[in-house]
């Protein structure tokens, strides 16, 4: 152990201590505060964390109890958990806050140190010897200016527009979920008709067969009667390869193999309505919870803030560095005062010529901040556009699928008529089976106008920022 007659340190001896003891107290403050900034950082961003409600609220959940039906509810979570879209925006918003704290760590100190221990022979000397060294320092950047301060800020404003690209994933994905789940019950019901239609035009097409045969129609009614049977095969087929193909979609958005879709269950789309109310217009200011609307603004401040920066750029830097080294030829000896060697300074370093990189690169992000003006600008004509164009659709095609509707309800009353008739032996089997199938025809052009009523409102939901 090593041991100090402190009754012979002298007064310059004090000194030397308390100098010393000075500049270790100043190491240790910069440290300190090295300490407590990270500690900053990591609580701030521990409250930028999204819950799994917090995600939920992207979609809104009330929208989709709207249509009463517990299938699409369950595709639309279930996406919010498969969706691989979803995910890679959730990594990509995850990125975005670890460059805050990496641009943070440029408004904190650098701490370093190491241990050198070495073995040499020196010149003029006979024997070799070790020599131990003890390197520590610490640099700081004084960002009295808040240069550094900034591009956090234009950082972090880059992360919370991240967050709203996932948000807008979110409300895409959900979309396209509910867009695809309705073309399904509209195929699934087209394919049940159809299946009637085609096996009404094969009872027809025997029919003028055996009246050919008696000779009471022509060649020619056989070959049209053939022809109708052949085309309703056709777009029976077609129909069954479009909904295998939109089932396959789902399958991917929710994150499951397409291959695996056996179970997949559907309800019948006679019995889904929307029992939301939609008003026949919306305040201008709907518009604002968009995210791609709040998105078009954080960048207009990020640029502008970016614009600060780069004015910044032009003003000095200055830097406060401080060392100590110990080094002796024991290690015994080496956090002894004569063996070390300790100092604090400080430097304000500016660039004198550039070439006019500077002056450019402030040019270049005042012409970015105008751009991003005019795209905010775009962004709410177009927002605006994308409202109406919804509410539009949904009051034409409303009109129209209740002018189909009465449409189905006549060629009902028509068919019972003509059942009627069949039964007295007024009409024949072949005209009653052609009602039948008109019947089915007009019933079929109606799922079709419901569920683009249906899918209407989803345009509107996802217009509005799912906010109806």
């Amino acid at each position: 152990m090593l041991t100090y007659d402190y009754k012979k340190i002298n007064t310059e001896d004090t000194m030397e201590i308390r100098k010393l003891g000075i500049i270790l107290l100043s190491i240790a403050i910069l440290f300190f505060q090295s300490c407590l900034l990270q500690a900053f950082a990591i609580n701030e961003n521990s409250s930028d964390k999204k819950t799994k409600e917090d995600k939920t609220e992207y979609i809104n959940l009330d929208f989709w109890n709207n249509y009463n039906d517990d299938n699409l509810k369950y595709y639309v979570l279930r996406a919010m958990e498969g969706n691989y879209d979803l995910k890679m925006a959730a990594e990509n918003s995850e990125i975005y806050k670890q460059y805050i704290s990496m641009q943070r760590s440029a408004e904190m100190p650098t701490i370093g140190g190491g241990f050198t221990p070495g073995y040499a022979k020196l010149p003029m000397t006979k024997d070799w010897d070790w020599s131990f060294a003890l390197p520590l320092y610490v640099n700081y950047e004084a960002d009295i200016f808040l240069k550094n301060h900034d591009k956090t800020k234009l950082t972090k404003k880059t992360y919370e527009m991240s967050l709203l690209d996932e948000q807008s994933a979110y409300i895409s994905v959900a979309s396209m979920v509910g867009t695809i789940y309705f073309n399904i019950l509209k195929l699934d019901k087209a394919i049940q008709l159809q299946e009637e239609i085609v096996q009404l035009r094969k009872e027809i097409y025997d029919l003028m067969t055996l009246s050919h045969e008696e000779g009471i129609v022509s060649t020619q009614d056989v070959i049209l009667a053939n022809k109708a049977y052949v085309a309703g095969n056709s777009e029976l087929i077609n129909l069954k390869k479009q909904k295998l193909q939109v089932i396959n979609n789902l399958a991917v958005l929710i994150g499951t193999n397409p291959n695996e879709t056996e179970d997949f269950v559907y309800s019948d789309i006679e019995n889904v309505e929307y029992l939301g109310k939609t008003p026949e217009s919306f305040p201008s200011d709907i518009i604002t919870n968009r995210p791609d609307y709040k998105k078009a603004e954080k960048y207009v401040e990020r640029q502008g803030i970016d614009i600060r920066v780069a004015k910044k750029e032009f003003l000095p830097s200055i830097n406060l560095t401080g060392l100590s080294l110990f080094n002796a030829t024991k290690f015994g000896n080496l956090f002894t005062t004569k063996n070390a060697l300790v100092g604090i300074g400080g430097a304000a370093l500016a660039d004198l010529f550039t070439g006019g990189r500077k002056i450019a690169n402030l040019k270049v992000k005042k012409h970015e901040y105008q751009k991003a003006l005019q795209a905010y600008e775009k962004t709410n004509l177009v927002a605006i556009q994308e409202v109406n164009d919804a509410l539009v659709a949904i009051k034409h095609d409303s009109t129209k699928y209740n002018e189909t509707k009465k449409q189905n309800e006549l060629e009902i009353k028509d068919y019972s008529l003509k059942e009627l008739k069949y039964k007295e032996g007024i009409i024949s089997r072949l005209e009653l089976i052609q009602a039948k199938e008109n019947l089915l025809f007009v019933k079929k052009l109606t799922m079709f106008d419901k569920a683009d009523c249906l899918i209407d409102y989803i345009g509107l939901y996802k217009a509005t920022g799912a906010k109806i």
